[in-house]
């Protein structure tokens, strides 16, 4: 009998075991609007011209110091993580909350980690999200006042191969709503970075975006040119939803946060996980050049 299991082996049982658990995660994905602040078009209240959802929300009563039940949008959370440059393993997680509406930053938690799961395409959630649930379980510990209504992810929502990505995976686990933004496109389910597509992002204006169509004629996201307080972006960012949101609401919340091309929240998390690596690195070699050493 042999007393050692080849990788394939073990890799394939990892993947069954994910397969099962992400296809049950999915289960309780959400892609509607239910929370109160979602029925708003801005700060003031000011009723959308549409009907609330005929069924309520059970995650907006199971933690009482969530801002869930609020009618305005007053807390957004970010999440990023960030690696040391050329180091697969060595990286920051990061979750900053920004107040608006002026953007400021309430809260800040960063931790230097070791991602030792492997990276598997269809399965990034699996290596990176245990780490960002710690984040707002210290949160909750902490600051719970502080507590995100939504989250934007550094990544794709339900724009992915299984229809699962990284936002939807976090946001079922936190049971907070949580919207995807990429910067990068995402070729998936029959979306093609082609001549037709590039045509489309070349006629865009800031504010303007046009939607991402699966196979099926599903929409899994947008495609977005933010209209931004500085330089005209010449890339667009891809929206989808993540968890507890629909696309329309999730479009709307970015448009409000982006002075860059990415939006504020994943912003400042990243650029502030990129100074920790740079702390981090410094005092464990003071003599290295800390000008280029951080990547996502």
């Amino acid at each position: 009998m042999a007393l050692y299991r080849d990788n394939k082996t073990v890799q394939d049982e990892m993947l069954y075991k994910w397969k099962c658990e992400q296809d049950e995660l999915k289960q309780n994905l959400s892609t509607k609007d239910t929370f109160a602040w979602q029925m708003t078009s801005n700060f003031c209240n000011e009723e959308k011209e549409r009907e609330p959802p005929s069924t309520p929300n059970p995650c907006q009563t199971c933690d009482p110091s969530s801002h869930a039940q609020k009618t305005v949008l007053q807390y957004i959370g970010g999440v990023d993580i960030s690696f040391v440059k050329g180091d697969d393993v060595n990286a920051c997680s990061a979750l900053v909350v920004i107040a608006l509406p002026s953007l400021e930053v309430v809260y800040e938690d960063y931790e230097m980690i070791q991602l030792d799961t492997p990276y598997i395409p269809g399965y990034l959630a699996f290596r990176e999200v245990p780490f960002l649930v710690e984040a707002f379980d210290r949160l909750k510990a902490k600051a719970p006042q502080f507590i995100p209504q939504v989250v934007l992810v550094d990544g794709n929502g339900i724009l992915h191969p299984k229809g699962f990505g990284l936002a939807s995976h976090l946001g079922v686990l936190i049971d907070i709503p949580t919207i995807g933004v990429a910067k990068n496109f995402y070729a998936t389910d029959g979306l093609l970075k082609d001549e037709a597509y590039q045509e489309k992002v070349k006629q865009l204006e800031t504010g303007q975006g046009f939607p991402l169509f699966s196979t099926e004629n599903d929409v899994l996201g947008q495609a977005y040119l933010p209209k931004t307080d500085f330089s005209k972006p010449s890339k667009p960012i891809y929206i989808s939803i993540g968890h507890n949101i629909s696309l329309e609401t999730a479009i709307w919340v970015v448009q409000l946060l982006c002075q860059y091309r990415v939006p504020e929240p994943t912003r400042q998390a990243d650029i502030r996980s990129r100074e920790v690596i740079r702390k981090w690195i410094k005092s464990h070699n003071p003599s290295q050049d800390i000008s280029m050493i951080t990547e996502n």
